[in-house]
């Protein structure tokens, strides 16, 4: 007998009957984002990462040497899967992580107060620019951070440490009423 699933988010017991109106302070919940990781072959760095950048409706996250998430809201696994294929299994390996990453967008005028709680990087704007991203611990949990607007930042964390992650955050926020919901 066949079985059907439902599709469900993995954070939609934490959320589901509270969301409320986004205040300026909010935390979003991406539903439904395609997550790549890809690695460079030794000596194909530069070439590959300039191939990431000419991606259409992607993001490109660096996460070490040779190494970056290309995420995306508008293009389906399948296709980015193809465009990476065509890069050339010589010069790159890539791995679709869509349903093992979750991704949270997070914005506010005090953003980096609330993130500062959570992390040891120092987010100034003109340290942390907008369009840079980078690996590191957010709540003792190792995450991709991304600066994507003057007061926006985007995390991906590993499905299994959503929930914790997401609790934190949202803790870390009460100060300054950060909403919650799903995007």
């Amino acid at each position: 007998m066949p079985v059907t699933y439902a599709a469900r988010h993995v954070l939609e017991d934490h959320i589901s009957g509270f969301e409320a109106t986004p205040n300026p302070h909010h935390l979003a919940i991406l539903r439904a984002v395609s997550v790549f990781s890809v690695l460079a072959h030794p000596g194909h760095e530069a070439d590959i990462d300039e191939a990431l950048t000419n991606l259409e409706d992607v993001a490109v996250r660096v996460c070490g040497p040779g190494e970056w998430l290309v995420l995306s809201e508008t293009v389906a696994a399948d296709t980015i899967a193809r465009q990476l294929a065509d890069l050339g299994s010589a010069r790159c390996s890539f791995v679709d992580q869509s349903d093992g990453r979750v991704v949270l967008r997070i914005h506010g005028p005090k953003v980096r107060s609330i993130l500062a709680k959570c992390t040891a990087l120092d987010l100034h704007p003109e340290l942390f620019e907008i369009g840079q991203s980078t690996n590191c611990q957010i709540c003792h949990v190792s995450a991709n951070l991304a600066r994507t607007g003057q007061d926006t930042f985007e995390i991906v964390i590993m499905r299994s440490f959503a929930g914790f992650l997401f609790d934190e955050v949202r803790e870390m926020g009460r100060e300054f009423a950060l909403t919650a919901g799903f995007a």
